[in-house]
């Protein structure tokens, strides 16, 4: 069964976004920039992939992306339809009826099922969830590890990491740290 990984950024006070869903509050630095280059470089969308001499790597964890409405939004803005290309795409959203790109799939019914049929799908790489802490509210119980990277930024207010879920503690495992210079601290936590 593959797993579902979710990949998200955090305040030191706990925010995966700000009140509005705004995220340009955290911090870019060259050391983080080329972890995720080197080690996440599926989770660079294609458009950007060129410039950072990194098109046509291989996925190297995940083969299937799953982000909501919001961070959907943030590429039609900028007229990029299908942001991860070389990836398979859903967009968990009630609103969008019909997909602007035939590439990116439309969740609009319950995205735990979703999930779940992606999971029992054979296959060695995973599935990631990006951005959208509603959608991770929602997927809470299906997800099976959290890449938490962790900003030296504190936000006051904003939406938590799973923003909705239901309150239901659940152990996870610190598996993978990463310290960097610019003060940025990622973990990868796998659910016991």
């Amino acid at each position: 069964m593959r797993e579902l990984t979710y990949f998200v950024a955090v305040t030191a006070d706990g925010f995966a976004c700000g009140p509005d869903g705004s995220y340009d509050f955290f911090p870019t630095a060259e050391d983080t920039g080329a972890f995720h280059a080197r080690e996440y470089p599926e989770l660079i969308p294609t458009h950007i992939r060129g410039a950072l001499g990194i098109e046509g790597a291989d996925n190297r964890h995940f083969d299937t992306l799953l982000q909501g409405r919001g961070s959907y939004d943030l590429a039609l803005k900028e007229g990029v339809t299908s942001p991860f290309a070389h990836m398979r795409q859903y967009v968990a959203s009630t609103t969008i009826t019909e997909s602007p790109d035939p590439d990116v799939h439309i969740i609009s019914a319950d995205p735990v099922e979703a999930v779940r049929a992606l999971k029992r799908e054979d296959g060695d790489l995973g599935i990631c969830v990006v951005g959208g802490p509603t959608l991770a509210g929602a997927l809470y119980p299906e997800i099976d590890a959290v890449f938490l990277k962790r900003y030296p930024v504190m936000a006051g207010a904003g939406k938590p990491v799973f923003a909705g879920a239901e309150f239901s503690p659940a152990e996870f495992a610190p598996v993978e740290h990463h310290r960097f210079d610019s003060g940025a601290d990622y973990t990868l936590f796998r659910r016991r």
